[in-house]
């Protein structure tokens, strides 16, 4: 099943079991009424930002949303480019590898992520429950938390949490390579 019918296919349930409309989730995401009627048809794939919005809501991690039920396991084991990867053809100009993909119940989130250069988080800063961890592999990742700026480059990590306003950009000229690690389990 494509990545987007399943997305569009757990929201609209998800949605329905918790007995909101469309405009009330809406009104508690921030995310217009007409991008979820989108998702939940199965006609686009939300960024990364709308995504989380939308999981918060929900008390649920961005996985949730794309994993299929019947794939955890309490050992998973990937080989180099096997990992579950999405792109995101947003802003974020982004590939993302989940490391966490297929595992029961995760207490944390891992990703490896390829962000092509000028990506970036979103136009708004997000905030999520929990702690986050960024390390950077290659590249150069600008990262804004609240008012302050970091700029990480290879080698370079930076942890906060993740309830306060953050974003992030690619500001180098290549493409960047990061690790990310957010618990409680959440995407990014």
């Amino acid at each position: 099943m494509k990545l987007r019918k399943i997305i569009g296919k757990k929201l609209k349930s998800i949605r329905l079991g918790s007995d909101l409309t469309i405009q009330q989730l809406a009104t508690s995401s921030g995310v217009s009424s007409n991008m979820i009627s989108r998702v939940e048809r199965g006609l686009t794939i939300p960024s990364v930002a709308i995504l989380m919005k939308l999981a918060t809501v929900f008390d649920k991690s961005v996985d949730y949303f794309v994993e299929e039920v019947n794939t955890t396991h309490e050992v998973v084991f990937t080989t180099q480019g096997q990992r579950d990867a999405t792109v995101y053809e947003d802003s974020s100009n982004m590939l993302t590898e989940s490391f966490t993909s297929g595992l029961r119940d995760p207490q944390f989130s891992a990703f490896y992520s390829t962000v092509l250069k000028g990506g970036k988080s979103g136009v708004a800063p997000m905030h999520h429950p929990g702690d986050e961890l960024i390390y950077l592999l290659e590249g150069q990742l600008t990262v804004e938390i609240i008012d302050e700026v970091y700029t990480l480059n290879p080698g370079d990590s930076l942890s906060f949490k993740s309830h306060l306003p953050h974003s992030w950009v690619n500001s180098g000229d290549d493409e960047a390579k990061v690790m990310w690690t957010l618990s409680p389990f959440t995407v990014i």
